[in-house]
Formats: structure tokens, sequence, C-alpha cells
């Protein structure tokens, strides 16, 4: 009998979070995730541990929290992280010329009270620019800007993220499962005592035993805590972003809705990002659709700061849920960002099952820190927490990509961005590709991702289908969307797991059905065109068939 002191479900960053802080103080920990790691809320976020200068209007704790925290996240993972400066435009057009000066000068004071946390994420202090110098910066904004105010932010590959810490919970001792569902709770009375799980790349069900079980699937706790007999009340909150093909522009800038909500244009690694929509979620959590009106809210918003967004092409939107908390005559936007970890023992006397939901991506550490803590209590066991401390793998020092070019004669850019994406262990994997002639081989010109580190990704963190290692290394993701590169990565994959041709086309449509899914609202024009070239390489020439349908 498999037996644990925790069982963590959920492989976002709460779950990995949990499962590595619980697993560096010692206990015996096991996380299962029913598909990938970041597959659901965390990797449709907008990529940012950033501290939220709106909630400073009216929950200033929160922005407090998430600054504190996005400071532990750049030393544990320096390599993950990277600098968006953000620029909040003022224009003419939105009001009279004088009021649109005391504007300004409003929005510089709010700024000034964001200075006060920003240093504790590592940020830079508000710029005030004049109309020349934004212009300078950004050509591309509306010519009736007047001025701006500039602040500080970090972004993030939260894919990355979210392996890295479950690399980590490995690394001490956890056993992590991916591609693995919780069928149903084990109970003993009013105790959860375990779960039944199937491994789906296996197919086998199996038990496992701990002492307590913790819910972290985000807005799919409801779910899981009904199968325990308790109750998780939420108010899913769903979002959606628009990929476009490059960076568009080279600083985040804000804009304002049309019913007065905030959004901004994102460069992020080498795609730009706009988003996000905020509206009550009824649906199916596993099945997220993207309509033609959210895309035009968004991009209506933009254009008023950025009027050649049109002329830009969208390569693909992400789409998620955020697990909110419950809150009764509130509009959406407005909705706390707190964080609550449920103790189902004290309110409805089921012992051994705990979950927690709310908070925001810049916060999971300081929230994992909590949750631990509580675990920790229950179990009796005295242990601080060192996630604050101790890096995360790949984070305890950067090699320099120049170096790692030159002595593996890389391209420059292509060891840049492996070095991003794995940090320290970038030279590991580069030293691996040396008695393999094919080994440094670029699979695509979008995202420069070596054949050798797609053997790393499946080797090592747990990439068993195609749609993991685009996760794990941006594959498909740029310009190209997998016409250039899902081929080459997929054999790989058939090497690694000795894969049938029948298993490896049906990884293929898995994957292109995916991607499909997340385009198929935004095809007009290039886009529509890359799309028939896409359907022609697939279904024509390597017969791949029942790829989106009629959908």
């Amino acid at each position: 009998m498999d037996s644990f002191d925790l069982i963590v479900i959920g492989g976002g960053c709460n779950g990995t979070g949990i499962a590595r802080d619980a697993a560096l103080r010692g206990l015996k920990v096991l996380l299962l995730e029913k598909n990938d790691f970041a597959s659901g809320t965390t990797g449709a976020s907008s990529g940012m541990i950033h501290g939220g200068p709106r909630y400073l209007m009216h929950e200033v704790g929160i922005t407090k929290m998430a600054c504190h925290d996005a400071g532990h996240i750049l030393k544990i993972a320096p390599h993950l992280v990277f600098r968006i400066p953000f620029l909040v435009p003022v224009l003419k057009k939105d009001d009279p010329s004088l009021v649109a000066k005391i504007r300004l000068e409003l929005v510089e004071t709010f700024f000034e009270l964001y200075d006060h946390y920003s240093p504790l994420k590592g940020g830079k202090i508000h710029t005030r620019l004049s109309t020349e110098e934004v212009k300078q910066l950004e050509p591309s904004l509306d010519p009736d800007v007047i001025g701006a105010i500039t602040f500080d932010e970090w972004g993030i590959d939260t894919h990355r993220l979210c392996v890295a810490n479950a690399l980590a919970a490995k690394e001490n001792g956890a056993v992590v499962f991916n591609h693995t569902e919780v069928l149903s709770l084990l109970k003993e009375g009013k105790s959860i005592v375990g779960v039944l799980a199937k491994q789906f790349v296996t197919g086998e069900e199996k038990e496992y035993y701990g002492k307590i079980v913790f819910n972290a699937t985000g807005p799919w706790a409801p779910r899981l805590a009904g199968m325990a007999g308790v109750s998780v009340k939420l108010r899913p909150a769903k979002g959606i972003h628009l990929i476009f093909d490059r960076r568009l522009t080279n600083m985040a800038i804000v804009a304002k809705c049309i019913d007065g909500r905030q959004i901004f244009i994102n460069p992020h690694e080498n795609t730009t990002l706009l988003g996000t929509t905020d509206d009550d979620y009824y649906g199916d959590l596993d099945n997220i659709p993207v309509t033609e009106d959210e895309i035009e809210y968004l991009l209506q918003a933009i254009e008023t700061v950025y009027p050649e967004i049109r002329k830009a092409r969208i390569l693909s939107t992400w789409r998620g849920v955020r697990p909110t908390l419950y809150q009764d005559d509130r509009y959406e936007d407005n909705l706390s960002r707190e964080h609550e970890v449920f103790d189902h023992e004290k309110n409805e006397r089921v012992s051994g099952f705990l979950s927690m939901a709310g908070g925001k991506l810049s916060s999971y550490r300081e929230m994992a820190e909590e949750a631990t803590d509580l675990v920790c209590k229950k179990l009796k066991v005295i242990a601080v927490c060192q996630t604050h401390l101790v890096p995360l793998p790949g984070g305890e020092s950067l090699p320099d990509p120049h170096a790692l070019a030159q002595k593996f004669k890389l391209d420059p850019y292509a060891a840049r961005r492996l070095v991003y994406r794995q940090g320290q262990k970038a030279e590991e994997i580069l030293e691996k590709a040396k008695p393999d002639p094919e080994g440094a081989q670029i699979l695509c010109p979008c995202e420069p991702v070596m054949k050798m580190e797609v053997r790393h990704v499946v080797q090592e963190e747990w990439a068993f289908t195609l749609s993991d290692i685009c996760r794990r290394t941006r594959l498909g993701q740029g310009p190209c969307q997998g016409a250039l590169c899902l081929v080459p990565a997929v054999s790989c994959l058939r090497e690694e797991r000795s894969l049938t041709m029948t298993q490896v086309v049906d990884e293929l449509k898995e994957t292109l059905e995916q991607g499909w899914r997340g385009r198929r609202v935004i095809l007009k024009g290039t886009q529509l065109a890359q799309e028939e070239i896409n359907q022609t390489i697939y279904k024509g020439v390597l017969r791949v068939s029942e790829w989106g349908g009629d959908q």
C-alpha cells in the first residue's frame, strides 16, 4: 500500500507550490495532476508576477503580499523572470485639455503610492513622461497622447514555473504524476484517507493513501470537494487573451474598455498578449469557448491607444477560468483577489481534507506556505518554510549565453532562450547533445528549440505528449503555429517512448485539435491562409484526418 503524509491534487502554481514546500519540510508527498502542469488556469494567465496596483484602491494587503512574494520569486527563479515596463498614457481625446492634464496629475499621485510597494519586488519607481518622451519610447501610440506614467512589473513563463516546482518537489522526495486523474476519494467514516487515481499513460488504476488530501484544483475545486461531501463555493470568472505573432510594443500599454475596465497589451517573450476579459462563467471548465464579442471587446479598447492593432496578425487565443472566491452583489471585475484555505474538519467535520481557492499567481509561493503551515500543524510536524530561500531547479546560477554559444557553436539567440527556460541546466543539456550529431539541430525558427532539449523534457520533465513538449519549450507557439516543428518534435517523442505510427498520428491530431480550438474564432486574412497551409501539410501530405472537422 502506497501511503503518504500529503496527497496534493492539482498541478497549477498552487498545487506544485504546496508539493514543493511540503517536500522541502520533509513530508512524504504525492502530487497528482489530471492533465499537465499549468495546463489550466495558471497557464492561461497573463504570465506576470505583478503587484496589482489596481487593488490599492480597496485591497492594499493584496498588493503588498503580491509585491513581497514577487520579490522572492525573482530571487529563486531568476532565469524565468523578465522585466515588463508598463505605460499608462493619458490622451487629449478622452477629456478636454485641462481635464486631461489634471488626470495625468491624478495618475501620477496614484503611482506615488504604488512606489511604496514596487521595491519589494525589485521594480523601479514610477516615471512621468512628456509627450515627446512617450512618442520616442512608443511611436505607435495614438498621437493625441499628452503624457504618461511608467511602472514596473515582471513577466514569467508559467508552464516552466510549475514544472520547476514539480521538479523541486521530486528532488526532495515527492512522487509526481501528471496525466493522472483522481476518480474518487477514499473514505473511512467522516475522514478522507486517500484517492483512487488513473494514470492515462499506462491505463493503471491505483489507490494511494494519505494522512491529508489537499484540493488545489483551482476552478475545479467545488467538483472535487463534492466527492468529499463538502463545499467550496466559488464565483468562477472567465478571462481570455489574444496572442499576436511578434512583439508589437516595447512596453506594456494600459487602455480602458468601453465599460471602464482596464486591459493591457503586453510584450511577452517573443509574442504579444492582449487581455484580459473578466466575466462570470457557468460552462464546461474542460472546454472553454472564445467568442467574437470577447475579441472585439479587447480590440476596440486597445485601438484607442494603439490604433494599428487591427493590422497585426492574431495567432491564437488563451482562455481560462479564475477560481475567484464567492461574493454576491459585485461586478465581476470588482471581485476580491483574496484567497482562502478551507479547513473542512473545522467547518464541516470532514477530516483529512483541505482546499484552497482564490489568490493571484504572483502570491502563489506565499499561499503555498500558508497551506503547508496548516498541513504541518495538523500532522504535528515542526518544520520551517524554505521556499523563499532555496532556488528552484535551474535558478541556482545562470550561465552566460554568449559563452555557451561559443563553446557549443550554437546560435546566440538559441543559447539565450535555452538559458531562459532551463537556467543552470542549459549547459548540461548542451553537453548531452555533443555525442548526438543531430542533438543541436534547431527544430523551428520561431522559437529556437534544439532536438536535445525536446529529448530532455521527455526524459526529465514528464513530457508524455506532444502538447506537453510544446508547453515546456514553446514549440508551435510562434508564427508557424506548429507547421514547421510539430513533425520533428513528435519524431523525438516517438524515439523516446517507442510509439507506433498510429500513436504518432494520434499525438499530432490531438495537438492540432488543441491549437484549432484556440484559433478557429480568429481565422481571417493571413491567419486563415496559415491555417490552410497547416491543413494541407497535415491532412494532405501526412494524411492526418479529422482535425478541426466542421466545428
